[in-house]
Formats: structure tokens, C-alpha cells, sequence
């Protein structure tokens, strides 16, 4: 007879933004001619760069032709990406990254949740409170954590590290060691970013412990600030004791056409194996390859103009973010993030928790976001908004919030 992975049956609820959709759409369906705006889901508004397009078009047709056809994809990826990756995202700020330690995927969410596997059962995971839910889950999924504890709002076997206004929403070093330790800067959800010294604390205390260090860096392009690294490997020893995971989705708007890719040192260790031939083989096992269309457009935004236009795109999320946080902020709220993030984090009025202040929101407004506690425990009282909307819906959602 066959048998299910039990692990599943510990996951608590369905993922947090299918039960935000399912509230949206019942709330669509009871009301017909309410204008609902959107700013939960971080996806993406603005069309694909036009240097992009014309590197996907041209890829397009090459695989019309006999002789410039493509089929399956290198396991790593190819290597006009990889080489364009390794010069202009690391080489340029000084990382010793080589082509050959990346790994093309289709976006960092599913390299996020499938880098767990190389890694044994036994080993003791540390999150961010609040944390983008694809870490614990895909843990949970794997039998990595104990079960759901209803006091605590928290997995057994998991070492959550509060990030709260008072320690700025980045962790402190956990007084209980971890083996894998998650860390994403700058920060979803609360738009919060690190210093290169504090950074430097964390890779110190990695390389001590033998601890190995996830670390998503899907967001470096938002960065406005100097001083903030873009990479962990910016700081020394970080090829000793951290991966990186990098995505296309937001920097250059591919969350509809999808490209990311992972970091993984050559000599990188756990228990006295390097991680990269797993990697490797987990890779070409499992994964056949973002498509070479896709490929050839990542390597468009390397080009002088693709880089010109996607910046021009990211300076117009970061101004939708300027327009909610000082909205909000000219309103009464406690506002975070939004300087180096496309993310608004918000402390909910009064004594409203996160759910209430989402209904509130929904019903009274017609304004979607995303509640704190979604995202875990220390996120209560706390909410999400992104800048990822068109200008103008942003404008009459900040105006809408603040007659609330």
C-alpha cells in the first residue's frame, strides 16, 4: 500500500499567499464592482526591459534555425550567462567568484527549498522571526524540524532568531549553534538590510562553528546605501561557510520568465565533504535547465543598456516605496524597510493583529497586503506592503490607507 511523507501533514495551513488569494478572491466574487489594488505578492508590474526583449526575440529565432538550435542546457548553465554573472555581480565588487561555482536555475525560490537536500536530516536549521516562509516549510517538507508547537507559533527543532525594531530586524548570533543558518539581505518581508560589519560578525561565527550559512541575496539590487554588501562573499572567509542565492525575478522583472542562480564555493565543506559535487548532482539529476531564451535575456541585462533600462526600473519601484513609506508615515504609522528594499514593513494600529488589520484593510479600503504573522510569530503587529505596483495605483493606495 502506499504511503504519503508524513512531514507534509505538520505544515500549518495552506502557504500564506494562497490564503491571502482565496480571502481576495471571496471578497471579489461578494463584491463585483469594488477596484481591489494589490500590494501583497511582490510581483512584478513594469514591462521587461527593451534590451531584454530584443535579446528574447533574437533567441527566438535562433532556435528556428538548424544551425543555431538549442536543446538541453549545460547542468551549470551556459557559459555567456555564468561569465557575465561572475564578472559583473562578484569581480566587480571584488568576490573571488569563478563561472564555474554558479549554477543557472530558474529562480532562487525553488534553490532556496531544494538546497536542503545535500544536507542531512540531522542538521539543526536557524531562521530569521519574521522569515519568507520557503525556508521552514521546505525544512518541515524534508523532516528536518520537529512538530508545530500552538504555544510558541513554531516548529520544535528550530532555532528562530527574533528580529525586532529593537535589534534594527536583523538577528543576533544564537547562543545555540546551527548547523544551516538562513539569512536574507536585504530582508523579506521587513525591507531591513545588514552592514558589512555585522555581516562579517556572521560569517566569523559560521567559519567557528562549522556552520554553513544560506544566504539570499535576491533583493542586492535595491541597495541605495553605501556600506551595504551585496554579497556575503564581500566579506573574508565567506567561501569557507556560505551559499548565495541570487534571482532575476525583481531586479529585471523575470518573475513571468524565470532565472536565477546559486553560489557555491569549489571548496566549500560540511563534515569533511565539499558541497559542490552534490550540488552538481542534485542539479543535473533533477533539473534539465532554464530554457537558452531565457539564458540569452539574462544576458542581456548585463549589456550597457540592458543594465541602464533595469536600473531605471528598480529606481521607479524604489520611488513607489518612497511615496508609501513617507505616506504612511505623514499618516501616523510606524514605518520600516523601503530605502534599500522594495518592501514596506508597518506596524498595525492600535492593538489590531495582522489578520484583523488585512480584513480591515480588504473590506473598508479595498487595499490587499500581506500580515505580519504570516511570516512568523515576531511578526505580529506587524504588515506588508510592496512597491512593486504601477505608480498610480500606489498614489491612490497610500490615499486610500491614510483616510482609513
Amino acid at each position: 500500500m502506499a504511503t504519503i511523507n508524513k512531514n507534509y501533514l505538520r505544515l500549518q495551513g495552506s502557504y500564506l499567499f494562497s490564503r491571502i488569494g482565496e480571502k481576495v478572491r471571496n471578497f471579489q466574487s461578494e463584491n463585483p464592482d469594488k477596484k481591489i489594488i494589490r500590494l501583497g505578492i511582490g510581483d512584478v508590474t513594469r514591462p521587461i526591459a527593451p534590451a531584454i526583449i530584443s535579446a528574447l526575440h533574437s533567441a527566438v529565432d535562433e532556435m528556428g534555425q538548424e544551425s543555431t538550435f538549442k536543446g538541453y542546457a549545460p547542468d551549470l548553465g551556459y557559459e555567456f550567462l555564468r561569465n557575465a554573472i561572475a564578472e559583473n555581480d562578484f569581480k566587480a565588487r571584488g568576490c573571488d567568484i569563478s563561472p564555474d561555482e554558479i549554477f543557472v536555475s530558474d529562480g532562487a525560490k525553488g534553490d532556496c527549498s531544494n538546497i536542503q537536500e545535500i544536507f542531512g536530516a540531522d542538521n539543526k536549521i536557524a531562521v530569521c522571526d519574521p522569515v519568507y516562509p520557503v525556508y521552514v516549510d521546505s525544512n518541515v517538507m524534508a523532516g528536518r524540524t520537529g512538530e508545530y508547537d500552538d504555544i510558541t507559533e513554531g516548529y520544535k527543532d528550530v532555532i528562530y532568531m527574533p528580529c525586532t525594531r529593537e535589534n534594527g530586524f536583523a538577528p543576533d548570533l544564537p547562543q545555540e549553534v546551527p548547523d544551516l543558518i538562513y539569512l536574507c539581505f536585504p530582508n523579506n518581508p521587513t525591507g531591513a538590510v545588514i552592514t558589512k560589519d555585522r555581516l562579517q560578525e556572521w560569517v566569523d561565527y559560521a567559519r567557528k562553528n562549522g556552520s554553513i550559512i544560506l544566504y539570499d541575496a535576491a533583493y542586492e539590487s535595491f541597495i541605495t546605501e553605501e556600506g551595504i554588501p551585496h554579497s556575503i562573499y564581500e566579506c573574508e572567509g565567506a567561501k569557507e561557510c556560505a551559499i548565495e542565492f541570487r534571482s532575476f525575478s525583481k531586479t529585471a522583472g523575470f518573475t513571468g520568465l524565470r532565472l536565477g542562480f546559486t553560489v557555491i564555493p569549489k571548496d566549500l565543506t560540511a563534515g569533511g565533504e565539499r558541497l559542490w559535487p552534490l550540488w552538481a548532482r542534485r542539479h543535473g539529476t533533477k533539473y534539465n535547465g532554464a530554457p537558452y531564451i531565457i539564458q540569452k535575456a539574462g544576458e542581456a541585462c548585463y549589456s550597457q543598456e540592458g543594465r541602464a533600462q533595469i536600473k531605471e526600473q528598480v529606481a521607479y519601484y524604489l520611488e513607489n516605496a518612497r511615496y508609501i513609506y513617507d505616506g504612511l508615515k505623514s499618516a501616523g504609522y510606524e514605518v520600516y524597510g523601503g530605502v534599500n528594499a522594495p518592501y514596506i514593513w508597518l506596524r498595525t494600529p492600535g492593538e489590531l493583529t495582522s489578520w484583523e488589520f488585512f480584513d480591515q484593510l480588504l473590506e473598508k479600503v479595498n487595499v490587499v497586503g500581506t500580515p505580519g504573522s504570516g511570516f512568523g510569530p515576531h511578526g505580529e503587529h506587524y504588515f506588508r506592503l510592496t512597491a512593486f505596483g504601477s505608480r498610480e495605483n500606489t498614489i491612490e493606495a497610500i490615499e486610500r490607507i491614510k483616510n482609513l
